[in-house]
């Protein structure tokens, strides 16, 4: 990991990205910045990629695959929550929720495709869809992911701008330099809370659709409050109906706690450790989306495990792109990358998770006592 002292950003510097950056000095040297070409190039090289990946017939739709995932999908959510009742009063139920957590993630991977418009042709029926697997089926609010989400798209990694960096991690050393309230000592031990952190990842996600839909201007907000209010009400009498208390809050702890889980696990290898950008930056859409992501390599367990946000730098390119197609993509998105020297990352799954943790723990540093001298101290050779 290398800290930029002009700006205190810290970026990766392995593989590609490490050819890249010294290429941007050389550039910086003549005076042109790489990642920040002439306006009219800005504008014609996405358009040139968009008409490769278009040609390809890439951002067609996928009906059949889709039909085929959700059936699946909803056949592991009903022969799931069958087996809870058929097995009734019994520990082995902690199992059950093992399963239910893994099945409600895919179903928020299918909210996230359908909040996408990836899976049907009509803007309607893509909400519909994902009010029922998201509102109804998991207690997450589509529209307040949708407007969420939106912002995370439009400025990834952007401090100010991108509601996924400015919650209770620290992305950028200026902001764990400056933060005055209890966040601070979280941000000290970033690293080594990350994970323990991602148990209370499903009861936040929970807490933020409903605080939007009592708050937020969001569409049909009354539906949707019915539906966040059916899924609770059913869930929570499933649940204490069919368990003793006990066995209910531990099934309760173990689902939500490892919903959570592979949720963050997933979100995590996507951005974190990659290039953090300051409000108001200028760098052109297509460098924005491909130096703030990273791939992660792997075969069609990877792609199902991660819903295909592994193909983070082709989601982020092209959002409306069925799930499919992304891995179809890839090479010709990374070809497209290395006619330009643009970096372009993509490494092994725990690969990823090291390179994110080295990063929260680097920024984290500056949130300690002694971070005026773990600044003065911190040059490429030891970060």
């Amino acid at each position: 990991m290398v800290i930029d002292s002009t700006a205190d950003r810290v970026t990766p510097t392995s593989g590609a990205a490490t050819s890249a950056l010294v290429a941007a000095d050389r550039d910086e040297a003549s005076g042109r910045s790489r990642t920040e070409p002439d306006a009219k190039t800005r504008g014609s090289e996405f358009s040139v990629l968009l008409r490769r990946v278009r040609d390809a017939g890439l951002l067609d739709r996928r009906s059949r695959y889709y039909y085929w995932r959700i059936a699946l999908t909803a056949v592991a959510f009903v022969g799931g929550w069958a087996a809870f009742v058929l097995l009734g009063e019994s520990w082995w139920q902690l199992g059950v929720a093992a399963f239910l957590a893994a099945v409600f993630a895919q179903l928020a991977f299918l909210g996230h495709d359908a909040g996408h418009k990836q899976i049907f042709g009509s803007r309607k029926a893509n909400y519909l869809f994902g009010a029922i697997v998201g509102n109804l089926a998991i207690g997450l609010s589509i529209g307040w992911w949708v407007a969420n989400h939106n912002r995370h798209h439009a400025h990834p990694n952007t401090e100010g701008a991108d509601p996924d960096v400015m919650g209770v991690l620290a992305y950028s050393s200026d902001r764990a330099r400056t933060e005055t309230s209890f966040r601070r000592f979280i941000f000290r031990y970033q690293a080594w809370l990350f994970f323990p952190m991602l148990l209370l990842e499903a009861g936040s996600l929970h807490f933020s659709s409903v605080r939007a839909v009592l708050r937020w201007a969001i569409p049909n907000r009354f539906w949707e409050g019915m539906l966040l209010a059916a899924h609770f009400a059913g869930y929570l009498a499933m649940v204490f109906l069919v368990l003793s208390p006990a066995k209910a809050v531990a099934f309760l702890l173990v689902q939500q706690g490892l919903f959570g889980f592979y949720m963050g696990c997933t979100f995590a290898p996507n951005h974190k450790g990659m290039e953090v950008l300051h409000e108001g930056d200028s760098v052109d859409f297509l460098r924005r989306q491909v130096l703030t992501s990273r791939n992660v390599i792997g075969g069609p367990v990877i792609d199902t495990a991660m819903g295909g946000l592994n193909y983070q730098i082709e989601h982020h390119l092209f959002p409306s792109m069925p799930r499919p197609n992304l891995r179809r993509a890839q090479p010709i998105v990374e070809q497209f990358c290395a006619e330009r020297d643009i970096p372009y990352l993509q490494t092994g799954l725990f690969d990823s998770y090291a390179q994110a943790l080295a990063h929260l723990d680097a920024v984290g540093r500056f949130a300690r006592p002694n971070a005026a001298s773990n600044r003065d101290s911190d040059t490429p050779a030891n970060v």
